[in-house]
């Protein structure tokens, strides 16, 4: 069923709530931040938080994953629908964490590690699958570096957004860069603060693993601290949007839409563990392409930072 289109007015609400209208995939537009916008809003009301939201989508998304397991393509349509259910979740909990000004550190690094938690589900049963039904335990293998795959190219995607939330629309005014994150992490003690400290750990292997691939926001970001403190200049955030609009479009192929595009139709194929084979290969090889291209522009763009010639 078709998402009816909102009036002005309630469209200009819709898109507060988006991080920003050119890193969001045709799917998000359409669908999943419009009938994120009114579940946030709901929720809002009942008085449930962010975080609540995030469990309750990651649970449904674990639970999706085990659905792939069966052999019986019902029930692998059953956790389909459970994985958009997820995946409206994970829509809707960053929607209601900016309708309410809930942000927080603390939920972003919750949200990410629900995200791993129910693909971590989904590679696990399908490996299940393969073994129960004669195939080789080699496929463990094949699996885990399946997953280690997806969290590079996810972690490399998210690096790309928030660089253009940063440098390009001006809605983030630093990145949390892993020297910041372990002066925090040190700075925390494990007896009175474990959960915290848990948590940050977690993420600065996160930050880590981003900046090994993608090194030149690293530098672009240093650049950007010493020339204008705090929020970009509007003309730089010009030129920064000029230079990336077409990165920021093939990035979103390794957003959860088309991973889940991907999956079903394999699932429908009866040939799910071929989504290991498209990790391993064609997106290893488009994603190795772009962050070559990506540290190329950021390398020219820190020199304009530098020189102070991007006006």
């Amino acid at each position: 069923m078709a998402v009816e289109s909102p009036d002005p007015a309630v469209r200009a609400d819709i898109e507060a709530t988006y991080k920003a209208r050119e890193i969001e995939g045709f799917l998000d537009l359409h669908f999943y931040r419009r009938i994120g916008f009114w579940l946030a809003r709901l929720f809002a009301r009942a008085g449930l938080t962010p975080n609540v939201v995030t469990v309750l989508g990651s649970l449904a998304g674990i639970v999706a994953g085990h659905l792939y397991f069966y052999r019986d393509l019902k029930t692998n349509i059953a956790g389909m629908v459970l994985h958009v259910f997820a995946n409206t979740m994970d829509n809707v909990d960053g929607q209601l964490a900016r309708l309410t000004k809930r942000q927080s550190a603390s939920g972003r690094i919750l949200d990410g590690i629900g995200d791993n938690l129910v693909f971590g589900s989904v590679y696990l049963h399908l490996c299940f699958r393969f073994v129960t039904e004669g195939g080789s335990n080699g496929i463990w293998a094949i699996g885990a570096l399946a997953a280690a795959s997806h969290s590079v190219q996810s972690a490399a995607a998210e690096f790309c957004r928030d660089a253009y939330l940063r440098f390009g629309v001006g809605k983030l005014r630093a990145f949390d860069l892993s020297s910041d994150l372990r002066a925090q992490y040190e700075g925390l003690s494990w007896s009175k603060d474990f959960l915290k400290k848990l948590l940050l750990r977690v993420h600065l292997n996160y930050v880590v693993e981003q900046e090994m691939v993608c090194p030149g926001f690293v530098h672009l970001e240093a650049a950007a601290r010493r020339a204008f403190p705090g929020e970009a200049p509007g003309p730089f955030r010009a030129r920064y949007r000029q230079s990336n609009r077409k990165m920021i479009r093939w990035i979103n192929f390794f957003r959860t839409n088309f991973r889940m595009f991907l999956l079903f139709l394999l699932l429908f194929l009866g040939r799910p563990v071929w989504y290991f084979t498209v990790e391993l290969i064609p997106l290893n090889l488009f994603l190795a392409v772009l962050l070559i291209r990506q540290n190329a522009i950021c390398r020219q763009i820190e020199l304009l930072v530098t020189d102070h010639v991007y006006d």
